[in-house]
């Protein structure tokens, strides 16, 4: 299967994301992303066993010096003590800031990286090379890096784009079937806020997909990076229309700290959350009963959760959900749909209509 390369237009900042299988293996895009001698390698104590030896490989037979930074695995270590880890890791091999750092993983790896790049000596080059789906279709792409705050999630964080993403759908082979899940909850959300007939082809080809078809991962990650590249081309630093790839996140990144980072994947909190908020567009007249059961039949084929955890009050969410970057002056705003395929951010729904919306999905 030949890699498929689309860009992401950003002026002098676009970059270029490589779909295919195989890439690790290959070394064309060597040269114009690691143009020195050394390069940094960012990866965590599950990746790195599968694929930091055949990435080394690849770098050191082109002749670069490979500088590895193992983490620990999960979203509870998404912090500044492991961020800190990276840069002891740089700073003891004194890499400059030219030295390329390069991110081997999931979502965490990926924003902890970008975070370290966009800090060490005021901003380094970095790739992303995502192992897992959610990571390949959604967090690899648009420069969001970030790590969470026991009060919130991703609210210390920056913009820096990588220079280049490499996804390799081999790679996807290893992931377990829940991260697999968990990744098909943000491919389903561009169907719902822009892409109806993407949406469509996913109700036809969900089988395929958690059977693993190669082909069809293929579409699924081109479609989803597509969707974001448009997005995030337009509005690249989330001042209005990128907050639309925020549909079910404010209740999920809820979910995430209620529970305690790790509890709940991201993409399981997201698609419970993404199910509240289309309980709450409903309330507000924008979706029909159809439109709900429609959603929730896709989801649940994905084998993803369309309830709260049971051990969240409905009370617990609203002061999580007020850590939420699309809050302003005060106003909570969410992502909702208006109509399947037509996302909105809107403050238009009262306290007491998110709470309803927030119990239609929880055992309380």
């Amino acid at each position: 299967m030949n890699p498929t390369v689309l860009n992401v237009a950003l002026g002098q900042r676009s970059y270029p994301i490589w779909i295919g299988c195989g890439l690790l293996d290959q070394s064309d895009w060597l040269d114009p992303y690691v143009p020195g001698r050394r390069v940094a390698a960012v990866s965590n104590e599950t990746v790195a066993p599968l694929y930091l030896a055949r990435l080394t490989a690849l770098l050191e037979g082109a002749g670069k010096k490979v500088i590895p930074v193992v983490l620990p695995d999960g979203e509870q270590f998404k912090n500044w003590e492991t961020l800190n880890q990276i840069f002891d890791g740089l700073l003891g091999h004194n890499c400059e800031r030219s030295t390329p750092i390069l991110a081997l993983g999931g979502g965490v790896v990926g924003d902890m990286t970008g975070f370290a790049a966009a800090c060490y000596q005021r901003g380094a080059p970095f790739i992303q090379v995502p192992t897992t789906l959610l990571a390949q279709v959604d967090s690899s792409v648009g420069g969001k890096t970030a790590i969470n705050h026991p009060l919130g999630k991703n609210m210390i964080g920056a913009f820096h784009q990588p220079k280049l993403v490499l996804a390799d759908l081999d790679t996807l082979d290893t992931l377990p079937d829940q991260e697999l899940r968990a990744g098909l909850a943000e491919v389903i959300k561009y169907g719902l806020i822009r892409d109806l007939p993407f949406l469509a082809w996913l109700e036809a080809h969900m089988a395929g997909l958690l059977a693993r078809d190669k082909s069809l991962l293929a579409e699924a990650v081109r479609r989803s990076c597509e969707n974001k590249a448009e997005v995030v081309a337009r509005d690249e630093r989330e001042g209005g229309e990128r907050a639309l790839l925020n549909l079910g996140h404010t209740f999920g990144h809820a979910i995430e700290a209620g529970m305690g980072y790790g509890v709940w994947l991201h993409g399981e909190a997201v698609a419970a959350g993404t199910m509240m908020a289309v309980d709450l567009s409903y309330q507000l007249g924008w979706l029909s009963q159809a439109d709900v059961a429609r959603v929730e039949a896709l989801l649940t084929q994905a084998g993803l959760p369309v309830r709260g955890p049971a051990a969240m009050t409905a009370d617990q969410y609203l002061p999580l959900m007020r850590h939420d970057k699309k809050v302003q002056d005060g106003h909570l705003r969410l992502v909702l749909l208006q109509g399947l395929g037509h996302g909105v951010v809107s403050d238009q729904a009262t306290p007491e209509q998110i709470l309803a919306a927030i119990r239609s999905r929880s055992d309380h």
